[in-house]
């Protein structure tokens, strides 16, 4: 039994498998084991090949003999997070199937591992890279979080914003214009492995918004649903609100920027067919800061998708953490945090965001979401308690999936 110095945990980082046997036990600190349930002060969390063997109280909790104690007194554990919007398309990940590891991890760590990431679903990439990506870090190769994708979104137009981007990386990403474009395009995606299904059913262009024919938005949805993976909707606008509505998709990808004030009975729309919502808050600020929008134009803007945040959770949403990192590189989650509790949302609601409510969604597999013995070993470990301050859910110590460190600080 041996406590780990920063320098032995480097080295763990460096030269652990993607099974690992070694027990591991972080002591001392405080473990919320679930969004609704009481802290666990002064905790023993022991790790055994990849799972959970036990979450005790108090400094006298048994230890495996052998076991790495990593002392972590003055610290919080939550179950690992989840990221429920990011993007595999940061020019350094395009070439995952070649580029050598040393060329490819310091992105995973800059933009998912230091944030206490250990799942992430896809939401727009070109989908060989991305399973690539998946392959590489499910064989110990990379250091990184589950993986899940959608690949290639559906869309009638590419949005005006990544045109050029997709042009000068030569990835192709075809429209749909048609019922049955839209089950083959679905289909195809579906036998090549994704874990979702992703439509543009509002479309940014130079001259306004092209939403997506209901019918087409419809094929996809069914096609998806009947292979049992979620839906997500860009919406844009109330139109590609409505579409998604009427289509049966499962998430809205973000908060609607062309859209009147959501009221109680909008948002009860919402609810009523169980659709779950992906604020992306920061990336209003980061958009705006690009567009050189004012100082006072960009808060009332933020405001605005704060509000509509507001007024789904108080309506009973499901809501979901998400950032949109890999399209946009602010990578840092502080401020994100600091949006959600801006529109209401405490720290038990933003834990449920990013653990068990995702977990619910998309992990009904596996044992995920908690910190609770037989559950997978996932688990976010933060140098500050986050009921005193949301913005310390952003202060990740440790990030660590099925038993495995992927970053240490």
């Amino acid at each position: 039994m041996r406590i780990l110095t920063a320098t032995a945990l480097a080295a763990i980082l460096l030269t652990q498998q993607a099974t690992n046997s070694r027990d591991v036990a972080l002591v001392g600190a405080t473990v919320y084991t679930d969004p609704e349930s009481p802290a666990v002060p002064d905790a023993v969390v022991v790790i055994h090949d990849g799972r959970i063997q036990s979450v005790q109280a108090g400094s006298g909790s048994e230890i495996p003999a052998g076991a790495d104690i990593f002392d972590c007194r003055n610290a919080v554990i939550t179950a690992g997070f989840w990221n429920s919007h990011v993007h595999i398309l940061p020019p350094a990940l395009l070439h995952a199937t070649a580029a050598p590891a040393d060329q490819l991890q310091p992105t995973l760590d800059l933009m998912l591992n230091h944030w206490g990431f250990t799942s992430v679903f896809d939401l727009g990439s070109a989908l060989d890279n991305t399973l690539a990506l998946r392959r590489r870090i499910e064989a110990g190769e990379l250091r990184g979080p589950r993986l899940l994708t959608v690949g290639e979104p559906l869309w009638t137009e590419v949005p005006v914003y990544v045109r050029d981007f997709l042009l000068t990386n030569r990835i192709e990403m075809p429209t749909v214009g048609t019922a049955g474009e839209a089950t083959a395009r679905a289909r195809g995606l579906i036998a090549r492995h994704v874990d979702g299904i992703k439509l543009f059913t509002g479309s940014m262009q130079r001259d306004g918004v092209a939403n997506m024919p209901l019918a087409v938005a419809r094929a996809a949805v069914d096609e998806a649903h009947r292979a049992r993976l979620p839906v997500f909707a860009h919406p844009q606008n109330t139109t590609g609100v409505d579409v998604a509505l009427e289509s049966g998709v499962d998430v809205l990808a973000h908060t609607v920027p062309d859209s009147p004030e959501w009221t109680p009975s909008f948002v009860s729309r919402l609810t009523a067919r169980h659709m779950m919502l992906i604020p992306t808050l920061t990336l209003y600020d980061v958009e705006a800061r690009k567009d050189g929008t004012s100082a006072t134009d960009r808060e009332q803007w933020l405001n605005k998708m704060a509000g509509e945040l507001r007024a789904f959770h108080a309506g009973g949403g499901g809501v979901l953490f998400g950032t949109d990192v890999g399209y946009t590189d602010h990578y840092d989650t502080a401020f994100e945090f600091e949006l959600m509790g801006r529109a209401g949302l405490g720290f038990r609601a933003i834990l449920r965001a990013l653990t068990t409510t995702p977990a619910a969604r998309f992990a009904s597999a596996r044992r995920s979401g908690q910190v609770r013995a037989g559950y997978d070993a996932d688990l976010t470990v933060l140098d500050a308690d986050p009921s005193r301050d949301v913005r310390n859910f952003a202060r990740v110590r440790y990030t660590i999936v099925g038993g495995r460190f992927i970053y240490g600080r």
